[in-house]
Order: structure tokens, then sequence, then C-alpha cells
């Protein structure tokens, strides 16, 4: 296979991408709103990882977050909503939906780095990763119900095939906020790690994954996926369709409303 003409070696104000010695390294550099999503910020980590799905140099992804988060979703503040009514655009589920299928889709091990909280379409991005890396300081919340949403981004596919229908349940419907700890006895993480020592814990992992076999990952990746993603295209699909509903509800309105005020919201759909 001819030698790869992409190039890795690039920072942009969003995102973060440097390739070195087989290791991919991607990070959402939005740290001052705990690094959450634009539209153009997913697709420009969509573009990373398909293009990494060809690239004879990389071997591992290392995906996480600038500062003190890994990521909180997609923000629902002025600068992030769009002008109609204060609706973010369905645009943004297509792009999160085509960036899910890109990490799974993706030949090579990628490892959630989850220093800090993963909220919303983060938990789903953490998830759609093979190995996920928590520091005892992040905490795991699919939030979406707070602002009268759905979990998207394959939420629904990927916290059940990790933790169990029962308490995919508990976390979606009432949003609970779980803390590494909680997260690590569920089933949702690989590994937890102390604060201090997780820099040092991240690389060890990464250093056992570049001496494995390229050929055997990919082949374990796409069997473990089969078996248990089989419904995740549906899934993003069937997410695609109520989001888009709900995208446009009064709810939506009160929740991101009150969110902003900080007060409890006062919903009225039925």
């Amino acid at each position: 296979m001819p030698e790869s003409t992409l190039d890795f070696q690039t920072s942009t104000a969003d995102l973060a991408v440097d390739l070195s010695d087989g290791v991919l390294s991607v990070t959402i550099n939005r740290p001052d709103s705990l690094n959450s999503l634009t539209t153009p910020v997913i697709a420009a980590l969509a573009d990373t990882m398909e293009s990494a799905a060809t690239d004879p140099r990389v071997q591992v992804v290392r995906l996480g977050g600038a500062g003190r988060g890994f990521c909180s979703g997609a923000g629902i503040s002025a600068d992030d909503m769009s002008d109609s009514g204060g609706v973010p655009p369905d645009e943004i589920i297509l792009a999160v939906n085509r960036l899910i299928r890109a990490i799974t889709a993706l030949p090579h091990p990628v490892v959630a780095v989850v220093q800090g909280p993963a909220a919303g379409v983060g938990v789903s991005i953490a998830l759609a990763c093979d190995i996920v890396l928590a520091s005892e300081t992040a905490f795991f919340m699919l939030a979406f119900t707070k602002i009268g949403l759905m979990p998207d981004g394959g939420a629904s596919a990927l916290v059940a095939a990790a933790i169990g229908r029962i308490r995919a349940m508990r976390m979606a419907l009432l949003a609970e906020r779980l803390s590494a700890a909680d997260a690590f006895d569920a089933g949702l993480v690989t590994a937890v790690y102390p604060a201090e020592d997780f820099d040092a814990e991240v690389a060890k992992v990464i250093s056992t994954l570049l001496r494995g076999p390229v050929v055997a990952y990919a082949k374990t990746k796409d069997a473990i996926n089969a078996a248990t993603l089989a419904e995740l295209d549906a899934t993003l699909d069937r997410e695609y369709r109520g989001q888009s509903i709900l995208l446009r509800s009064a709810d939506l309105r009160e929740g991101a409303t009150a969110f902003q005020e900080r007060r409890a919201p006062n919903f009225t759909d039925r």
C-alpha cells in the first residue's frame, strides 16, 4: 500500500490533530465550554476518522478533550443554537451520526480519554470508541431529557450494549450523573485511574495497543461490533427521526431556556 499523503500534523482553533509514531491524537479544543460541539467541529472529527481508516501510518487513535472535560455534548448556548426559534439544526444530528459511524467502522483501536465530564452526545462519542479510559474525576451523563430531547449519537444502542437495557433506561430517563467509579461498576468504561496517574496509564494502554497485531485488531473490532451493535445504523436513523420532532417542540425551547436560566423546566408537550 502506498504511503498516504494525508496531513494529520494540523491544528485548528477547535480541533487539534497530530500523528506521531503510529498514534493519531485527536483533541476537541473548546475547553471554555467543556468541549461542547458545533457542527463544524463534528464534521472535522468525522473527516479525521474517515481519513485515518485508510492511512497506513495510523495504528491507534487517541480521542480526548482539552482542559478539564472530555465533551459536554452539543452546545445549547446562543452561539451554538440556530436562528430559527433557538432550535439546533437537524444537520448537527446527521453530522454526529456520520462521526459515530466513522469511529465504529475504523479498523484501528480508538481510545477515548475521559479526564472529566462526558455529557449528552459526548457519552455517545466515548462509547463509540473501543476502549474508554476514565480519570477518577470523570463523570458520565445523558442529559437530553433535562431539556426535552432524547439521546442521540447512537446512545440508545451504545449505552444499552455496554450496561444493559434497565440501566440504560435509568441513565437516559432519569438523566442521572454517573461517577467514573459507578460507570466502571456498570460496565460503561474500560478502566478508571487516579487523576495524578491518568496520563501515564493512558500512555501504557496505547503503548500496548501499538505492539499488537494490526489485522487481528481490525477483525476483532468488526466481529464484536457486528455482534453487539448490529442495530446501530437503524438506531441512528430512529434517533434522527425522533430528535427532529423534538428539536421543533415547545418543550425544547422551554428546556433550553430553563437550562440557561438555571431553573427547573416547565414541560407542557403531551
